[in-house]
């Protein structure tokens, strides 16, 4: 049997039996604490470097955050339209020199007030709440440190080129003392009116680099067709030789690409409306004998604001043959005149189509109206223009209910318009698959809105700040 003396922790103390005594008694000692081991205090070590380890790695999160927040820029658009004016606020940053831009919602915002600039000719002062709160807007988006870094812009179109010179001064002078006292970037040339053709180009701009062409073979880019209030432009790539004051150059990167760019102002779909029923009021032809004056693009039963007519005897008769015959001959008026090789409307040189196109704006509302599918649109904006242009007016406001009346006896006009414009006058077959009508475009559904393209070729990329030069030029 084992002694019990060889448990570490016990030890029996046998006293003499010779003396008297208690019987024999044990005792418990405790074993001393050892000091800790080599192995604890590796561990408590290990802890301590983890921990000085995550905070390393959260604080170089924190500050990579900081400092790629902190390199935001911020640049503002204001297009200045004929039915409204629209603010653009853009975020972007420099990576490896060049500018990142995302026109999704966290870096790029917009809001549109309605009426546009051109609707203060008598009232020049009034333009002024108007453009305040345009600024008000982009402020909400553009950090306080930032604005005077950041550059406003106001670009106005054909609404204003409609007015003489020293009214659109007048209106663009009040502009600029909102703008100089926003807190912006701003310079008094940075508010003005735009041609129609870079207005066209800008939108060729933000329609490529949506598809990714930009940047790449001119000759495989797509080309723009728009229908705007008091303008349509066209822009395309062309082989062909285009004289001067059609002609267009722009670089981007290292590709120059040559453009046909050209504005037909009072051709935009508003204008032309307008524009038609004052011609048919003037023309002898289209009254009756009682001295009623037809008006074949508006559906019948509707009643005119005669505060809007100079005749007084318009009445209403929807049909859209008639519509369309009416609305080419406009659109071919001067034709004789044309002094180059083709002129499709008017007097105005325009190339053999060349390349895809994107036809936008008022071609895209129409279409999306009447719920017209990408193929063969065309062909079918003929069925649905001639069924609502030969509806009853009455009918038809019960058919879309939600429809402002402003708008909805307009879609008779728009239908037989873009066919005249597109098809009889431009040249696109009605199943040619190279155009489709769109409002954005690309995986990321870029808005097809020429002001962005407005702010890409005005984007600098050098990292010194806003006044680096861009990579683009225009001309």
């Amino acid at each position: 049997m084992k002694s019990e003396m060889e448990d570490p922790l016990m030890v029996q103390i046998k006293l003499d039996h010779h003396h008297q005594s208690p019987p024999s008694s044990t005792y418990t000692f405790t074993k001393p604490k050892s000091k800790p081991t080599k192995s604890i205090i590796l561990k408590m070590v290990a802890y301590v470097a983890i921990t000085l380890g995550l905070l390393f790695v959260f604080y170089s999160i924190i500050f990579s955050v900081w400092k790629w927040r902190s390199s935001f820029r911020y640049s503002v658009v204001i297009d200045a339209g004929s039915s409204g004016s629209r603010i653009h606020v853009f975020r972007y940053w420099i990576e490896s020199g060049k500018p990142v831009l995302d026109f999704g919602e966290e870096n790029y915002g917009s809001l549109k007030l309605s009426p546009g600039l051109s609707s203060y000719a008598d009232n020049p002062e009034g333009a002024s709440a108007s453009v305040t709160e345009l600024v008000e807007f982009a402020k909400g988006r553009v950090p306080v440190g930032m604005l005077e870094k950041s550059e406003i812009r106001l670009m106005a179109t054909a609404g204003m080129r409609l007015l003489e010179v020293s009214v659109q001064e007048q209106i663009l002078q009040v502009t600029r003392d909102v703008l100089r006292s926003s807190g912006f970037k701003f310079q008094d040339e940075w508010a003005s009116v735009i041609s129609g053709s870079d207005e066209g180009v800008y939108a060729w701009v933000v329609a490529n680099h949506a598809l990714g062409s930009l940047g790449g073979d001119p000759l495989q880019t797509t080309g723009i067709v728009e229908l705007g209030g008091a303008s349509a432009q066209v822009t395309f790539v062309s082989s062909e030789v285009v004289p001067r004051e059609f002609s267009r150059t722009i670089s981007y990167g290292n590709v120059a690409y040559k453009l046909y760019s050209h504005s037909f102002l009072h051709y935009g779909q508003d204008a032309a409306e307008e524009e038609l029923l004052e011609s048919l009021q003037n023309s002898v032809a289209n009254s009756t004998e009682d001295g009623i004056v037809t008006d074949p693009c508006t559906p019948k039963g509707y009643i005119f604001d005669k505060s809007s007519l100079k005749n007084s005897s318009v009445q209403a008769a929807g049909n859209f043959n008639e519509c369309r015959s009416a609305t080419f001959a406009m659109l071919q008026e001067g034709k004789e005149n044309c002094a180059y090789k083709h002129c499709s409307i008017g007097s105005t040189f325009t190339p053999d189509l060349q390349g895809r196109f994107l036809a936008t704006e008022n071609f895209y509302y129409t279409s999306n109206f009447f719920g017209l599918e990408e193929k063969d649109w065309l062909t079918q904006m003929i069925s649905a223009g001639k069924s609502f242009c030969g509806e009853e007016w009455s009918k038809l406001k019960e058919k879309y209910p939600t429809t402002k009346e402003k708008y909805l006896h307009r879609y008779c006009f728009s239908s037989a318009y873009i066919i005249s414009l597109l098809h009889d006058s431009l040249g696109f077959a009605l199943d040619d698959e190279r155009i489709e009508f769109a409002n954005k475009a690309g995986d990321k559904n870029i808005a097809l809105d020429w002001a962005l393209g407005a702010f890409i070729l005005n984007t600098p990329t050098s990292t010194s700040g806003s006044s680096g030069k861009s990579r683009k030029m225009l001309r």
